[in-house]
Parts: C-alpha cells; sequence; structure tokens
C-alpha cells in the first residue's frame, strides 16, 4: 500500500468512526485509525491532508467522503448536541464543525473552497407538531445505513457530484423519512405526507433513497403507485430495479451462468443490464441483518394474484412481534410497482387479506408517484354523508392504509394544490396531515425561469441573447392552429442541434444516446395520425439528403442556434462555423431515419407502428403524443417542443410541459415552439407555484413557544391566478378559507375586475381621487434609473384603508383577508403610506384622471379579458428607503393605472377600461406580535 492509498484510507476510516456522533478531531481519529493498518507509519495532519486534496480531482474517493461528510453535517437538525443550536447551513455551523475536527486555517480555508456551504438544496418542511416523536437519529442513520450508502456511491458513479448528493439528496430524503412513524415502535402510527418537486426535476431519485433509507430501519413492505399507464409503470419499475433493487434481486435466485434459466429473467436485451450498469450489492455478510429486496412485480408485469406466499411475512422469534428489531431488520423486503389501477391494487388487497393476522406487525410504506392524479377522492359529497362513496382508486390505497396500521403515506408530486386541497378532517383521506416536504430547484435543472423573462421591463426590441431567456429557447407559432408555417423550421432546428451534439462528440463529450422532437397538439388519436402524416410531407419537402438545404440550415443556425449558444455556454464546444457543422447533419439526419421514418405516434399506451423504448437503444426521433407523453414520463434527449394543446386547469398543464428537466450538455439547444397566448398563460402559472413554493418556505418556522407557524392542515394555496386557468379540477378543490393575511408584501394582480365589467373599473378609479389630487411631480428618480420620473405623495392610513374598501374585485373574497388585516393596524404599527405612481418616458401614454394629472397608462398583456398586472421589480426600490429603514412605520404603495396593450395596428388604447393596479409593502413594525402571519377558517368537515 503507498502512502496516498493509505491515507485514504486512515482518514476514511477516522470519518466512518464520526458518522454516528458528528465531526470530532480529525487528525486524531485518521492517526487511531491507521494504527490497525498492517502498514509503515501514516503521516497525518493539516499539511498532509491538503497536500492530498490539492493533488486529486473531484472523483477521489477521500475529496468524496469529505464532502459528503462536511456538507452532512451542515445540513444536521439543530437538535443534534454537537451543533450548539446553530443554524443549519450557517457560517456560525460551520465554524462549529472545523473547531470540532481541530484542523488549521489553511485546511478550514481549503474545506471552504472545495465543499461550500450551500446556498440552496435544504428543503422547506412544513410539520404537524402531534404525534410525531424524532426517532431517525445520526447514529441510527450510520449504524444502518446499507442500502442508502449503496445507492449514493452508485449515483456518484453514474455522474452525480457529490455536492449534489450532500447539500440536496441527502438532506432532503431524510426530512422525509425522519418524519416516518419508527417502524419498530411498539405503538403504531400511521403518517401522511406530501413532497412536492419540479415537473420532471428528480422525484424519481428522492422517492428511491427515501425508499433504501426507509428499508435499512426497518420497513418491509414497499408499495410504489405509479401513474395510470403501462409505460410509466415500467420505466419506475426500471428505474428501482436498476438503481435499488439490483442485479441478486432481479435473478431472484437464478445461476447467471445458466443461459436457458436466464430465458425468464428481465433486462436481458438491455443494454444497461448487458453492460453491467445495474447496482450490484454483491455477497451480503451473514448475520448482518441487512434484508433482501423480494420483487412482487416485473418490468413488464404489474402484480398479479397468487403472490400470497411473498407476502406472507414471518419473523425468526415467534416470541416477539412482527415489528421488533430480532425480527424485522432480518426478513426480506418486498417491493411492488403498481400502475394506479382499481383491479391492480384489488389483487393487492385481496392478497394481503389472506395474511390478515400479520399485517398489524408489517412496517410498510406506500409512495405515490404523481398523487395528484387518480388517488384523490373525486366524489363530491362529504365523506361522512350518507352514501357517499370514494373513486376506485382512492378506495382502494384508503383500504391499503386502515389493513396496514404501520403504513407510512408519501405522495409525489409536482402540482400540489389538488392534494393539498383535500377535506383535512376526512380520517380516511389523503391529506397529509403530518407532513409537506418543498424540495429545491435542482442544480442543472431546466424550469419556468428558463422559458420565460421576469422583469417585463425590458421591450422586445432590447431583448438579446444575452439579457433573455425567452430569446434563447422560446419560438413563437401562429395563433391560427391550422397554420403550420412554422413546422419546417422547427424540424430544421431538431435536425441542426442533433448536429451540434454529434460535433460535440467529435470533441470527446460523452456521446448523446437519445435525440428527440415532441410534437403535442391535440388528445384524440385521429389528429395524432393526421399530424404524422404531415409531419412526413414536410420533412420530404426539407430535403435533408440534398445540398439544396444546407443554405436553408446555414441561415437559422447563425441567426439562432450559433449565437444562442454563443451567448449562453462559452464553455460548450459549438463549430466555428456552419461549414465545419456540415459534415455531421448528414449523419445525424441518418439517425433520425435509420428506422426508415423519422416519425413515430405514441398515444394513449398504444404504440403504432413499433415500440418506443428509451431503455435498450438509442432514440433519434419526432415523437407525436398526447396523454401519453404529457404526465410522468420522462421523454430523454427532448431538444424541440411544438407544442399547441391548451388545458383547463393549472396541474394538467403544467404536467404537460416536457421540456422541463435536465438537459446536461445541450440546454442551449433547447427550443420550445408555443403559441404567445399559451405561453403567456404557462408564465402565469409557473409564477403562482413559485409564488406557492415562496409562501411554504416563509412560514417554515417555529414560533417563540416552539410551535410551527403553520400546519398542513391549516394551508391555504395562497393562488395568485394570473390567467383564467384554474389550479386544479373543480372536483379536487376542498379549499379552506383564508380569514386574514398579514404578509408584508401585497400585489392582488390577479384579483381585479376583468376589463369588460366598465362601470367596477370606473368605481375603482373614482375610489383613487385623493390620491390623484394630492399627488407632487414629476419628480426625477435617479436612484433607480436617470430616465425615470415619479409622482409620490404621503397619506394618512386611514385613508388608505378607506380608499382599498371601497374597490371592487374579481369576487367578492379577493383582498379581503388582507383588508380585514389591514384595518387593525394601529398607529404605533402604520402611521402614513407613502404613495409612487412610476411614469413612462413616452407622454402619448399620459392622460388627465379625474381631472388630475396627466399620469401614465402601463400597459399589460390581456388574457380572456384580464390584465396581467403585475409592477416592475425596478421599481420596488422606489419604496425600499422609506419602508425598510430601521424603526419606520410608513407603508408603502406602488400605484400603476393599467390598460390592456394597444392594437398592434392602430397603436389605440382604451382609456375607459382602467385597472388600478399596486403593490403595498409593510414595515416590520406592522408584523403581528404572536407571529402569526396567516389565520384561517377551515372548510372542512374538522
Amino acid at each position: 500500500m503507498n502512502a496516498s492509498h493509505a491515507l485514504t484510507d486512515a482518514y476514511l476510516a477516522a470519518l466512518k468512526l464520526m458518522e454516528a456522533r458528528g465531526p470530532r478531531p480529525l487528525h486524531a481519529a485518521a492517526e487511531f485509525a491507521a494504527d490497525d493498518f498492517d502498514t509503515s507509519s501514516v503521516q497525518t495532519g493539516d499539511p498532509e491532508l491538503c497536500g492530498h486534496l490539492r493533488s486529486v480531482g473531484a472523483n477521489d474517493p477521500l475529496r468524496i467522503q469529505l464532502h459528503l461528510s462536511v456538507a452532512g453535517w451542515d445540513a444536521a437538525q439543530p437538535t443534534a448536541s454537537w451543533t450548539q443550536h446553530t443554524e443549519a447551513g450557517s457560517e456560525k455551523r460551520r465554524a462549529v464543525i472545523i473547531d470540532r475536527l481541530r484542523v488549521d486555517e489553511k485546511t478550514s480555508q481549503l474545506f471552504l473552497e472545495l465543499f461550500p456551504i450551500a446556498e440552496r438544496g435544504r428543503p422547506t418542511v412544513i410539520t404537524s407538531a402531534e404525534h410525531w416523536v424524532p426517532w431517525y437519529t445520526e447514529g441510527l442513520a450510520s449504524d444502518r445505513g446499507f442500502y442508502w450508502g449503496h445507492y449514493r456511491n452508485y449515483l456518484i458513479e453514474k455522474g452525480w457530484s457529490a455536492e449534489d448528493i450532500a447539500n440536496s439528496l441527502g438532506p432532503a430524503t431524510t426530512r422525509v423519512v425522519e418524519r416516518l412513524a419508527d417502524p419498530t415502535a411498539d405503538k403504531p402510527y400511521r403518517s401522511k405526507g406530501l413532497v412536492i418537486g419540479y415537473v420532471q426535476s428528480g422525484k424519481t431519485a428522492n422517492f428511491t433513497g427515501v425508499i433504501a433509507k426507509a428499508v435499512d430501519v426497518g420497513y418491509r413492505l414497499v408499495i410504489v403507485l405509479t401513474g395510470t399507464t403501462d409505460k410509466l409503470r415500467s420505466q419506475t419499475q426500471r428505474r428501482l430495479d436498476m438503481e435499488f433493487a439490483g442485479v441478486d434481486s432481479v435473478l431472484g435466485g437464478i445461476d447467471p451462468a445458466d443461459e436457458y434459466a436466464l430465458d425468464d429473467v428481465d433486462y436481458q436485451q438491455d443494454k444497461e443490464w448487458v453492460a453491467g450498469r445495474f447496482i450490484d450489492h454483491g455477497q451480503i455478510p451473514a448475520g448482518a441483518r441487512i434484508p433482501e429486496v423480494h420483487r412482487l412485480t416485473r418490468h413488464h408485469q404489474d402484480y398479479q394474484s397468487g403472490a400470497i406466499r411473498a407476502l406472507d411475512f414471518h419473523g425468526t422469534d415467534p416470541t416477539k412481534p412482527l415489528y421488533h428489531p430480532d425480527n424485522v431488520f432480518p426478513e426480506a423486503v418486498r417491493l411492488a410497482v403498481v400502475k394506479k389501477n382499481s383491479g391492480v391494487l384489488k389483487r393487492v388487497i385481496n392478497d394481503l387479506k389472506k395474511v390478515h393476522s400479520r399485517l398489524p406487525g408489517i412496517p410498510a410504506l406506500i409512495i405515490d408517484d404523481e398523487s395528484d392524479q387518480a388517488s384523490i377522492n373525486t366524489n363530491r359529497k362529504r365523506w361522512f354523508e350518507e352514501e357517499a362513496e370514494r373513486t376506485a382508486i382512492n378506495a382502494a390505497i384508503s383500504e391499503l392504509l386502515k389493513m396496514l396500521p404501520r403504513a407510512q403515506y408519501v405522495g409525489y408530486t409536482a402540482t400540489p394544490f389538488a392534494n393539498v386541497f383535500i377535506d383535512p378532517g376526512d380520517p380516511h383521506s389523503l391529506f397529509p396531515k403530518d407532513f409537506l416536504v418543498s424540495l429545491d430547484r435542482p442544480n442543472g435543472y431546466m424550469g419556468a425561469s428558463d422559458f420565460n423573462d421576469d422583469d417585463s421591463s425590458t421591450d422586445r426590441e432590447e431583448k438579446t441573447f444575452e439579457n433573455s431567456p425567452e430569446k434563447c429557447h422560446v419560438r413563437f407559432l401562429p395563433g391560427r392552429k391550422d397554420d403550420d408555417s412554422k413546422l419546417g423550421e422547427a424540424l430544421d432546428a431538431f435536425v441542426l442541434s442533433g448536429a451540434v451534439k454529434l460535433f460535440r462528440e467529435g470533441t470527446g463529450m460523452d456521446a448523446f444516446k437519445h435525440h428527440t422532437m415532441l410534437v403535442h397538439e391535440a388528445q384524440k388519436k385521429t389528429v395524432h395520425r393526421d399530424q404524422a402524416e404531415n409531419i412526413k410531407r414536410h420533412w420530404r419537402r426539407a430535403g435533408y439528403s440534398s445540398a439544396k438545404s444546407y443554405e436553408r440550415l446555414r441561415n437559422l443556425y447563425l441567426r439562432d442556434i450559433a449565437p444562442a449558444s454563443s451567448a449562453m455556454f462559452t464553455d460548450l464546444p459549438i463549430p466555428a462555423g456552419f461549414d465545419e457543422l456540415k459534415p455531421y447533419i448528414a449523419e445525424a439526419v441518418a439517425l433520425i431515419e435509420q428506422t426508415g421514418q423519422p416519425v413515430l405516434v405514441v398515444n394513449s399506451d398504444k404504440i403504432e407502428g413499433e415500440e418506443l423504448d428509451f431503455d435498450s437503444s438509442p432514440v433519434w426521433r419526432i415523437l407525436i403524443g398526447g396523454n401519453m407523453l404529457a404526465r410522468g414520463f420522462t421523454v430523454e434527449g427532448l431538444t424541440v417542443t411544438y407544442y399547441r394543446r391548451a388545458a383547463r386547469t393549472a396541474d394538467t398543464l403544467m404536467q404537460m410541459g416536457r421540456w422541463f428537466g435536465f438537459r446536461k450538455n445541450y440546454r442551449d439547444l433547447v427550443r420550445l415552439y408555443i403559441p404567445k397566448g399559451l405561453h403567456e398563460t404557462f408564465a402565469g402559472i409557473c409564477q403562482d407555484e413559485e409564488f406557492f413554493r415562496n409562501q411554504l418556505d416563509k412560514y417554515a418556522k417555529m414560533d417563540d413557544d416552539g410551535q410551527p407557524l403553520i400546519t398542513p392542515q391549516r394551508i391555504v394555496p395562497l393562488v395568485a391566478q394570473h390567467s383564467s386557468v384554474k389550479p386544479t379540477a373543480a372536483n379536487k378543490r376542498w379549499c379552506a378559507i383564508l380569514e386574514q393575511d398579514a404578509t408584508d408584501v401585497k400585489e392582488p394582480s390577479s384579483a381585479y375586475p376583468p376589463l369588460d365589467e366598465k362601470a367596477k373599473l370606473r368605481d375603482n378609479v373614482e375610489a383613487f381621487r385623493p390620491i390623484f389630487a394630492g399627488m407632487s411631480g414629476p419628480h426625477p428618480a435617479p436612484q433607480v434609473s436617470k430616465s425615470l420620473t415619479i409622482f409620490q405623495a404621503d397619506f394618512s392610513h386611514g385613508l388608505i384603508v378607506k380608499i382599498l374598501d371601497k374597490l371592487s374585485w374579481l369576487d367578492e373574497e379577493k383582498f379581503q383577508a388582507d383588508l380585514r388585516w389591514l384595518k387593525t393596524l394601529k398607529p404605533s404599527q402604520v402611521d402614513r403610506w407613502h404613495v409612487v405612481m412610476p411614469q413612462l418616458l413616452d407622454a402619448a401614454t399620459a392622460i388627465p384622471l379625474l381631472n388630475f394629472g396627466p399620469f401614465s397608462l402601463h400597459s399589460r398583456n390581456d388574457i380572456e379579458k384580464r390584465l396581467q398586472a403585475k409592477s416592475q421589480p425596478i421599481h420596488h426600490q422606489l419604496l425600499h428607503e422609506v419602508v425598510r429603514a430601521p424603526g419606520s412605520r410608513t407603508a408603502g404603495m406602488l400605484l400603476y393605472p393599467m390598460i390592456a396593450k394597444p392594437d398592434e395596428e392602430t397603436l389605440r388604447f382604451d382609456s375607459t377600461r382602467i385597472v388600478m393596479a399596486f403593490r403595498l409593502e409593510l414595515p416590520s413594525a406592522a408584523k403581528p406580535k404572536d407571529g402569526r402571519v396567516l389565520k384561517y377558517r377551515v372548510d372542512s368537515s374538522l
């Protein structure tokens, strides 16, 4: 053993000693561990450790483990004794860690350089204070971490960074597992929770990690409920087989050298299996009380009746209950990946009934992927009403939970509103009564902000590839559905992006296994067939096999692909010019046409012509589909999307956003072709969901008595609808009523009356007459912009409340919770309001209002007679100097008279339809003394 290996082994052993009890003197522990090695003495200390870390790469085993350990300590809950109650992820926490490790200043700085304190990745957790007893300690996780350790190492070998695992996946999975009930506790408890991720953001990786950790500590029946299609169930089964269950579980005792017996084993044609890329847990040590994993479902086989023997748990010591550690730890794990189908679920239930006497002792974990789909009871009758029945799938899941007193239910979704609208008073519902975990946006993820420009103050003419994600990635389609004039360009972009991928492979980058384009315009199969024929015609006319297409492709490359890539990712190789790319175009076309047809239709779980299989072979195709390619299913290699399909609810529309996800080494090539109105609807929905996540983060705190500021039972989704699309279907909305809202920033941008209600709009303008009359200006505002001018004045709190009380809204409940709180404020909290009206440069936009002014009219998009009436972020600082000053009792208002954007042909605007939009900011003195920011009246059976 050379010196470097000996040092690595010594420090790895030292870190292993610290897993259960937190950081300890590092060099002393390494020296102690080195004494057990059969080698010459190992030099340990700051110079030796720093020298090693500086000489190795990011994949060095010691560097990886140090990163995992330090980041884990950074993220540890303040309840751990060694943390000295310092906040997780803080500089104070890191100082405690360094002090306990007893490393010098140079080592400390190197740790900070190589293992920075994570600014993101720690999930937001909303919990109930009842029934939960902390049990998932660092010591337990360390002592029983077989499957989690193997999964973590597998991900690192697969290309995950130690930073992402240590700062994101590790803490996030721990936050979920610690909220489950202790599987070995004498008293059973059934916990229900919800994990909120982003569309195609790695939720499967999270629940795989949760399963691994839960199995390590004693959960022995794991049921994963997938979507409603066989394709999605098979995709999930393969992921769990590949990354958790492993080779021995798939083989099921069959000798891998027995070719005849292998015919009945999954994945024999799977290239990843053949290449040895499925996790291999190796030989489990005898007596280690580490369970085997028995699969109850297979890659292309859902749960079948008759698996009763596999479900029959026995235990090794009949004198002790099944959940006792002596019985549960050696017991094999049963894993079932089940489609959400009432018939399949009934088969599971019927088999469990045959071993009913053992069910009270079985620690079970039910993972519900896409939990807002099919799982929720949409029967409009209350659960306690006579003749009330649950919908079939919800009834089956509820029965599973009732049969298994030790079952834990964890839902996963990217669109959570349907889940939190469930009646919390229904004892058998799937309401997440115990916890909600909101996952942070992961590194490398392309989400809403990559397809929308947040700051609307930049004119379209001023947008560049450097300052506009929208300009980089979004191409607007004509409004008419039968106008396919942009389809040819989309196909050209698909070919060019494929050629760029091949060029990058030629520079030494990893191969791009898949390259796909998705066309999603409608749900009906007949439309899909017509679309396929139309695309084939466009493909033939494009002439990609001929040099005649090169001039057209050159034009698109030079005005779109090349400048966007250069502006976004200077570290990714791009051809110096089109001529350097040209040799790869024919190769890309050949790959797309390799099956004879560039187009593949996929719909309703029935695949026309051939199988879509991302697992067994590369896919370079144009995919046409509807629901099959809309929710849950990952379209691998997706680069160009041609999308026209609208939907009535926000959650359905968001789940169709397959262009969200991870696009390693080709995110600069991603293009979304979409109608402008539909894109604006998506932007509003994304803003609403991000607002909800921000609200969860805001209230994920404890009050002075150690009680949660908000619990799952009292969550009201503060949905700021910026379009007419509802958050979820009407039969899923069981919404609590917000009684009082004491948040310090208020912008009711989706609550104003529609443009066709002229009387309400006119009355609202009249309500602001005292403001117009008292305004002073225009004055320059150089602190914001050299060209900006403003009107401004101060008014009494009573006058502002009186004005707000007169306003008409979209419906009678809008803004009322905010207004009820504002009326309670005393002069010691708010004694005056500073009101600012930002003005536009163009004098033609200014008109007198009620004979005062003139004041600028700000134009906004009109979607179905409602304005997207949002303030401009650059104006917010106009209030900050006054409102945020220490000891301030001054509140602020940004006031915008708004109109719909002028007609593009006549440039005329309608000054009779003015929306009085505003943004309010309250000083810190206005905060409630009891810390209760939200107060509720819950419309439920509680």
